[in-house]
């Protein structure tokens, strides 16, 4: 991999470039798709090529291709080349790169248990028994799952990033992912639907501490008793206390995504929306002192890990709320030049063929001093919503909407009845 990139960035360089970037990736993927107890497809997938990006008067470019012959290789960069400097007859602004810590080494993870050890037959039967589960929990309450759809990934990346002005890094990042949904029907009550996922850094150890059989049957059994046992929510103004995936979501949706500095700067607003957020909202309130988001791609076992991004800075956490106020947005290196400050790892890129972009990873709300308890028992009336069944937002992500799927009723700091 590394004399394709080294030829990638020294070519670039002769031919004229400012600044050069190759990024060899291959995915190895497994996938294995369950309905209803039975096996749907099984997929085994590899992804494999170079993603090429340089900057020519002022303008950058990118081509890709899935072949790592030179001659391939060779016109991918004349086509990133040839992209550049047309666009650099169009735009207004130059085009720089901003500084940022860049890389240089290995980052390997190591799975106690590699995927390729676990074949296809134990795969299926984890998944059976977690059908069977989910069967079991809706019978307790007399409820039927007629519908049941899981989708178990998993999936090794092997990516070198190397760039003209010195990052390096080579990096092989195992991970693990389940996409589900639950519908279950009851013949008075109608049907009720639940999806839920997970996903975490790691090898076949990670799918094993899931325990997806406990989760499956715990997930349907509170889907169900939503269906059979909940009553209408109370009217009127009340307390609401959120549960761990509501609070996630809202982190993900209401301040992670505003905070891409590329979104800020209004070039996703035709795909992907706008932000209330403006480039000089550095210092505005957004919530009381209590209220601390970061985005951190540095935890270990985390989905979105990762401790170089897909330009070679090095990542660390951002602090995107401090105290109610915001304190920082997520760049890369093109960004980071905009605002004058430097990149703080956020550039992002789902497959080599893609161009990297400003992506969060792992955006979450900072805990405060309170325990559970204590968080209830100051609320004399009001609602506790542990998960949701869906949710909505304006294209500025300032108005939102969350809709709850398993919630409670709080009275005097206890949770009473189950509500909808």
């Amino acid at each position: 991999m590394e004399d394709i990139a080294h030829y990638i960035i020294d070519s670039a360089r002769n031919m004229g470039a400012e600044y050069a970037e190759a990024r060899l990736q291959t995915d190895l993927r497994e996938s294995i798709v369950m309905k209803n107890g039975v096996l749907e497809a099984s997929v085994l997938e590899e992804s494999r090529g170079v993603g090429i990006r340089i900057l020519v008067d002022g303008s950058l470019g990118f081509a890709s291709t899935n072949s790592m012959r030179r001659r391939d290789v060779e016109r991918a960069l004349k086509s990133a080349f040839k992209i550049a400097r047309s666009a650099s007859r169009l735009i207004k602004r130059k085009i720089t790169m901003g500084k940022g810590e860049l890389g240089s080494g290995k980052v390997d993870i190591k799975p106690r248990i590699n995927f390729g050890s676990v074949d296809l037959e134990s795969r299926v039967n984890l998944l059976k028994e977690a059908d069977e589960q989910a069967i079991n929990a809706s019978s307790m309450l007399n409820v039927k799952v007629p519908s049941r759809m899981i989708v178990l990934d998993t999936w090794v990346t092997e990516k070198l990033v190397m760039t003209s002005d010195g990052a390096n890094v080579y990096s092989v990042t195992p991970r693990a992912a389940l996409f589900t949904f639950i519908t279950v029907f009851h013949p008075q009550k109608g049907p009720a639907q639940r999806y839920f996922n997970l996903g975490e850094t790691g090898g076949w150890e990670v799918v094993e501490r899931w325990n997806l059989p406990k989760i499956f049957y715990d997930e349907t059994y509170a889907l169900s008793k939503v269906l059979m046992e909940a009553v209408k929510t109370p009217e009127g103004e009340m307390d609401a206390v959120l549960g761990p995936e509501v609070v996630g979501i809202v982190s993900h949706e209401s301040c992670g995504h505003p905070s891409e500095a590329d979104r800020i700067l209004g070039r996703e607003a035709a795909q992907a929306g706008e932000t209330f957020l403006k480039p000089d909202s550095i210092g505005l309130r957004v919530g009381s002192n209590y209220v601390n988001v970061v985005d951190d791609p540095t935890i270990k076992g985390s989905f979105g890990f990762y401790l170089y991004d897909d330009e070679g800075v090095k990542a660390r956490r951002r602090i995107l709320i401090k105290e109610g106020v915001v304190n920082e947005f997520l760049h890369n290196r093109e960004t980071a030049s905009v605002f004058g400050v430097e990149s703080n790892g956020s550039s992002r890129s789902v497959a080599y063929n893609r161009e990297p972009i400003v992506r969060m990873a792992n955006t979450f709300f900072l805990p405060g001093d309170y325990s559970e308890e204590e968080i209830f028992e100051d609320i004399k009336h009001g609602i506790y919503m542990k998960s949701f069944m869906e949710w909505n937002i304006d294209d500025r992500r300032f108005n939102q909407r969350y809709v709850g799927l398993e919630a409670y009723r709080i009275e005097n700091g206890e949770l009473r009845e189950m509500i909808r």
